[in-house]
């Protein structure tokens, strides 16, 4: 079944970077699109940005375009999610998802903090 595990969320101040990175397993990764979703304390699932299974195309939350970007690795089945320029409204759990768009299965997710 589909297995996704991120990893590289953590603490930083405000205009720091973070780069997360997902693992996938149990599905042919590379034939599929793939997303990062978020979601913030007291809120629902936020959508942050989708890659189509060659890289070739992303679409982006606009209150992230320019900060963050996403990019994969079909030899390594793995999801990337370079965040730049961080604030405190970034804060969140980060998931990857299966798929374009937040619906699909996702994993246990990453806590990423930005706090002065």
């Amino acid at each position: 079944q589909v297995q996704l595990v991120e990893s590289g969320g953590g603490s930083v101040t405000p205009g720091g970077s973070i780069r997360l990175s997902c693992m996938a397993s149990g599905f042919d990764f590379r034939s599929n699109a793939m997303s990062w979703v978020r979601q913030a304390p007291g809120k629902g699932l936020e959508w942050v940005s989708s890659l189509t299974p060659d890289g070739s195309y992303s679409k982006t939350l606009d209150s992230v375009k320019g900060r963050f970007t996403i990019s994969r690795d079909n030899a390594e089945n793995r999801l990337y999610l370079q965040m730049d320029n961080l604030r405190v409204e970034d804060t969140a759990m980060y998931y990857c998802a299966e798929g374009w768009g937040k619906g699909g299965a996702r994993g246990p997710g990453t806590q990423v903090t930005v706090t002065t």
